[in-house]
């Protein structure tokens, strides 16, 4: 079907553009074709003090009068902004005669060229290298304002990574290459991908990911992203289980180094955050050695969120003032404070039995409720509350199993599944499920 208009990107820059009209709207106006390198021209008796500061440092010419014929002679493209419908009709009518296209704010019916709404996004090229911006440009015929909600869900999907980003034009090499032909060194991202929730990965990670050419994935890490990722990246799964590390920690190091020496831009992406247990500091640190360039993404840790999932937060006013994380593996027996202090245990399951006998040995009362969440945000959420006397046989009774996060304090009486030490049971529930109860 036929068009109204005829999408393309205008190079302004040393070319002049002549601008009637003195408004906001003009201000508007001159400001992007500022920005775009334009020779701006404004043709009006009176105009908002930012455009006579413009003036004034030299920025744009000014003709302080209304529009006279001839005033367009030389000009590349018009704008016209007056607020006067016969003015902007004869300036339209003049710049058509010209063959010059022209811009009419007041009634876009009248010009040859519409503005689109425009939003910006920096790029990098194959190589690396920084690559302009990718403009984003719509225009929805005479309706303005639906074009800029388009643009700004465009936006917003390249800015989260839900829509493609990364370059797909081999590098080639230009005068900016200052490498001395030498290959492109990659860069890694360790990115913290939360719970294990999709929706819970920062912006920034998700975008990371987008433009990756190599993604080195743990088990906890959130893989439903990984189905929209472009099918020429490279998948690698690095998960580990309990007990079963199929690729050592130090071949997982020797990955990122390798891919990026070869010039691939590589994505860590962990489960929780990259520095809680995530070995994040130790793949930092070789990456480093090896000169390559790392960014490390923060993510939201299950320490704090799979306990809120479940309705327990670490911290309450007048429960618990404080809290300490922990490995399963460590010596929680010397973690100091009362049932007011929270204790969140990470990878700990099969040692439960374990770590409730020291708790108490360690003087915390046998009565302390203790929770364990597993599977987090996931599909078989489930929390399994008791106190330190009991939880490992309820534990076993009902046959938890990792991931799991376990939970020691009084804020574990906040939990919906819980109902007293008297009554502790399992509560089987979906993530949905918990927050409609805790809310």
């Amino acid at each position: 079907m036929p068009h109204d208009t005829y999408p393309l990107g205008l190079r302004v820059a040393g070319r002049l553009v002549i601008v009637v009209g003195g408004g906001p709207v003009a201000l508007r106006r001159v400001r992007g074709l500022l920005a775009a390198g334009a020779r701006v021209r404004v043709i009006a008796p009176d105009v908002v003090p930012e455009l006579a500061a413009l003036v004034s440092a030299g920025a744009i010419e000014r003709i302080t009068r209304g529009y006279c014929d001839g005033d367009l002679d030389g000009a590349w493209l018009v704008h016209t902004a007056t607020g006067d419908p016969d003015v902007d009709a004869r300036v339209a009518g003049d710049a058509e005669l010209l063959r010059t296209f022209c811009v009419t704010a007041g009634d876009a019916g009248l010009g040859s060229a519409w503005v689109p709404a425009v939003a910006r996004t920096p790029v990098t090229d194959a190589a690396g290298r920084p690559a302009g911006d990718l403009a984003v440009a719509v225009t929805a015929g005479r309706d303005p304002r639906r074009a800029v909600r388009v643009r700004d869900a465009v936006v917003a999907g390249l800015d989260d990574g839900s829509l493609p980003l990364r370059a797909v034009r081999p590098a080639t090499p230009d005068e900016g290459d200052l490498s001395g032909g030498l290959p492109r060194v990659g860069r890694v991202a360790l990115v913290g991908g939360g719970p294990g929730d999709a929706g819970l990965i920062t912006v920034r990670g998700r975008r990371l990911l987008a433009e990756a050419h190599v993604v080195v994935v743990d088990r906890l890490a959130p893989r439903s992203l990984l189905a929209g990722l472009d099918d020429d990246v490279e998948v690698v799964d690095v998960g580990k289980t309990s007990g079963h590390h199929p690729v050592p920690q130090d071949e997982i190091t020797a990955l990122l180094v390798r891919h990026a020496l070869a010039g691939r831009d590589v994505v860590r992406l962990k489960g929780g955050d990259p520095y809680v247990f995530g070995r994040g500091g130790e793949e930092l640190d070789a990456c480093r050695a090896a000169g390559i360039e790392v960014e490390v993404v923060p993510g939201v840790t299950s320490a704090v969120s799979v306990p809120a999932a479940a309705g327990i937060p670490v911290t309450h006013r007048g429960v618990a003032r404080g809290f300490s994380v922990l490995t399963g593996h460590d010596d929680v027996g010397q973690v100091p404070g009362g049932t007011d202090h929270t204790l969140v245990l990470l990878m700990g399951v099969t040692r439960l039995a374990d770590t409730a006998r020291a708790l108490v040995a360690a003087g915390r009362p046998a009565e302390t409720p203790v929770a364990v969440v597993e599977d987090g945000f996931g599909a078989r959420q489930r929390t399994t509350v008791g106190t330190l006397a009991d939880i490992a046989d309820r534990a076993r009774a009902v046959g938890v199993r990792a991931p799991a996060v376990t939970v020691v304090g009084d804020v574990v009486r906040r939990s919906p599944a819980w109902t007293g030490p008297a009554a502790a049971h399992s509560s089987a529930h979906t993530v949905a499920a918990a927050v409609v109860r805790t809310s």
